[in-house]
């Protein structure tokens, strides 16, 4: 008889310990799969924009040169392509982007374009607000943490009608960066923001001029730089720029951003 019940609480002993070393084994699971987690590098899609909720930069007063001074923008609206997206477009040399707020707006419809039209890729880092001082640091950035493709597309100068003498000399940063065999396109300004007074609007077009014709010159110097003329188009249609922009600056939609995006895949095929 008690052979028998050594042998039942042998057999329940066994049990609970088989199943205390189940209950184990599945908390150690568990703890590892939240660690695995924890540790996986998350990346963002280039669809989500960040930052704050305006794609406008602050101005304040008339500046040096009438069309203000520019506020800060580092927590503006942004949209930057995650590394997976950034080392693909670089293995099939594909196209990168650096932007401005107008690009943040159009670069996602860009992309569309740009893969149904020539099948490219296209990784991009697009802050409003920023000057092209901060632009062309992300490309240095960018050449140094993964390289360069052949084709790159700056469409920033829009924020340096607040001090348009200091362009000229980032322009030259920017073709050091990429040097003579790769193509720079370059998307001209046109800003005459429709909000601000008659006198501020002024400067902004006389600005603009401005930095357009410090790009003229240095397209001059490097046979590589390639200007795709926005401002060129938009004051050539017949009733004016108006209805392709919003505010003076930034693109209607679809109209607006529909043409300034076939303009750039337009110049990025050679037409």
């Amino acid at each position: 008889m008690r052979q028998v019940e050594t042998t039942k609480v042998s057999a329940v002993r066994a049990f609970f310990g088989s199943l205390l070393a189940m209950v184990v084994t599945l908390v150690l699971l568990g703890g590892l799969g939240g660690l695995f987690v924890v540790l996986e590098p998350q990346t963002t899609s280039a669809d989500t924009l960040v930052g704050g909720t305006s794609y406008s930069v602050p101005t304040t007063g008339a500046g040096l040169y009438g069309s203000g001074t520019l506020g800060p923008w580092q927590n503006l609206m942004h949209r930057i392509s995650p590394e997976d997206q950034i080392r693909d477009t670089l293995m099939f040399d594909g196209v990168f982007m650096f932007g401005d707020s107008i690009a943040v707006q159009d670069s996602s419809g860009l992309e569309r374009l740009i893969t149904s039209r020539t099948g490219d890729s296209i990784a991009v880092h697009d802050w409003s607000g920023q000057p092209t001082s901060a632009a062309v640091a992300a490309l240095e950035d960018w050449s140094r943490s993964y390289g360069l493709p052949n084709r790159i597309v700056m469409a920033v100068g829009t924020n340096d009608i607040f001090n348009p003498p200091a362009f000229a000399a980032q322009v030259d940063r920017a073709m050091r960066i990429a040097g003579p065999n790769r193509t720079v396109y370059w998307v001209d300004v046109y800003a005459s923001r429709s909000k601000q007074p008659a006198a501020v609007r002024e400067a902004d077009l006389a600005n603009s001029a401005w930095i357009n014709q410090q790009l003229d010159e240095a397209a001059s110097r490097y046979p590589n730089l390639k200007i795709i003329r926005w401002s060129e188009f938009l004051t050539a249609q017949p009733g004016g720029p108006q209805q392709y922009l919003r505010d003076g600056v930034h693109t209607s939609e679809p109209l607006g951003s529909s043409a300034r995006n076939e303009l750039i895949v337009d110049a990025l095929s050679g037409r």
